[in-house]
């Protein structure tokens, strides 16, 4: 099942892709049709601003990733000996290279992976993660992070988070000419008549629409993945650790600490074990993690 959960997220990879590519390129042409009045030349512009952004994003994610978040480097065991130790022994188990080591000075305890693959992948926890958890549930945590890495969810959850900003940036972009092309479409409307105003202005509300809904889209089609990997990656830990109720405990900790972390990075929010913005809503559709209680019930089973 594993193996096949790793074939599932590199197909997945390449549907990320195609989801996030044809809203971007909708967007373009709303733009290019707005703006230049043709929908391809805003079709390639978008294409183009995307692939450079997400390209930029995809190969510096990790350093990207630990400066939005205040990460700093461990760079030996001695500054860290529990931490380096488990992921030195989890690493050999899970048969991936040892990551690089981060550790985020805050008291809420937490913990992520992220990289591109795992010959590029990092973990970070925080220092109240660090202190909290006993040698059994620091290595349910590292266990379920280093499964991230083993199962490829780590570049998933990269290339949507590359492709999610450059959706909130291009759609920002749009509002903002549908807005100025609104206001300095006067002329043009005048000349070609009434039929080009009526266009102008559908255009206008199509543009508005795409600036307020691109994130909404991009952030739910990022949550889900968010959400379904993480119940892979407990069960994962478990096959690593040997040892379920440590993750479970860790879990219950998790659960019982209800102070967000102070300077957390939003856009990388759904990297983390648990949800460091303390976030809750009653439909569930924009939490970033399945709810923990749900979580430790499907561990207790195992």
């Amino acid at each position: 099942m594993l193996y096949q959960q790793i074939a599932r997220n590199k197909r997945k990879t390449y549907l990320v892709f195609a989801v996030f590519f044809a809203l971007l390129g909708t967007i373009g042409g709303v733009i290019g049709q707005l703006w230049f009045q043709s929908a391809i030349s805003g079709v390639v512009m978008a294409l183009v601003i995307t692939i450079f952004y997400a390209l930029g994003t995809y190969f510096q994610s990790t350093s990207l990733v630990m400066q939005m978040n205040h990460a700093q480097a461990i760079k030996s065991s001695d500054q860290a000996p529990q931490l380096w130790h488990i992921v030195e022994d989890l690493s050999l188990v899970a048969h991936v290279p040892q990551p690089d080591l981060y550790i985020i000075d805050d008291p809420s305890p937490n913990a992520f992976a992220t990289g591109r693959d795992p010959e590029h992948a990092a973990v970070a926890v925080t220092s109240g993660l660090y202190e909290m958890m006993d040698r059994s549930e620091l290595e349910g945590v590292l266990g379920h992070e280093l499964s991230h890495i083993r199962n490829y969810d780590i570049r998933v959850s990269t290339i949507a988070l590359a492709l999610s900003s450059a959706i909130v940036f291009i759609s920002s972009m749009l509002g903002n000419m549908a807005r100025w092309g609104w206001l300095f479409g006067g002329d043009r409307n005048d000349r070609d008549g009434d039929r080009n105003g009526v266009l102008q202005l559908v255009l206008f509300i199509v543009g508005l629409l795409f600036s307020i809904l691109g994130p909404i889209i991009a952030t739910i089609v990022q949550l889900a993945i968010s959400r379904n990997r993480e119940y892979l990656a407990d069960a994962s830990s478990v096959e690593l650790t040997r040892n379920p109720q440590g993750l479970i405990d860790a879990l219950q900790k998790l659960m019982t600490f209800e102070q967000p972390m102070k300077n957390v990075d939003e856009a990388s929010a759904a990297l983390y074990i648990s949800d460091p913005l303390k976030k809750r809503s009653g439909a569930h559709l924009f939490d970033t993690h399945p709810p923990l209680a749900d979580r430790i019930a499907r561990l207790e089973k195992m």
